[in-house]
């Protein structure tokens, strides 16, 4: 491998780069291909999932509400995106946010990073839906319920995010095993 990035393609959200035989995108909007993740429960012990068409998979999904960092604010933070995404997407406003880990999605072909942030305290302030062409369904889920839910949500077709599973890991527990507060 060489030292030089080629770049192949810049578009207005990602950037495709060559290093040597290696291929790759980066995020090229935002806080450098940030994005954030958001474990939220409901105050009826209700888990919140979205589903929208991905044009990529040529799918709808299930997935936890999330979003890009800084894609239109300045000096977003980690806590500001999700606070603002979980709104967004869901309807529902966390009090209370929580940076829990943060890595690599896919470190073999992008260079975007997303951090789970558990929310808490929630109050529902709108409908939720998305911004401008989302087209966001929210789905709350007993979370008792949430794992038979998903799967048989994948038995009617949808593509569910293998971060789901994390995420509900993560409502009960810290990265390190420990029990959540």
């Amino acid at each position: 491998m060489t030292d030089h990035d080629e770049t192949l393609y810049d578009g207005k959200w990602l950037r495709m780069k060559r290093r040597g035989t290696w291929e790759y995108c980066e995020r090229s909007h935002g806080a450098g291909g940030m994005a954030v993740i958001i474990v939220a429960v409901t105050p009826h012990d209700e888990v919140l999932f979205v589903e929208q068409y991905r044009v990529p998979l040529g799918a709808r999904t299930i997935e936890m509400p999330a979003g890009l960092v800084g894609d239109d604010h300045a000096h977003d933070t980690l806590e500001d995106a999700a606070r603002r995404e979980l709104v967004e997407e869901t309807g529902w406003h966390p009090h209370r946010v929580e940076v829990l880990l943060i890595g690599p999605t896919s470190s073999g072909m992008s260079n975007e990073r997303i951090a789970f942030v558990r929310a808490r305290d929630l109050e529902k302030v709108g409908d939720g839906g998305g911004v401008d062409n989302e087209d966001i369904l929210v789905h709350t889920v007993p979370r008792a319920q949430a794992p038979a839910w998903l799967m048989q949500k994948q038995r009617e077709g949808y593509e569910l995010d293998l971060k789901l599973w994390g995420g509900l890991w993560m409502i009960e527990h810290n990265p390190d095993g420990s029990r959540a507060m």
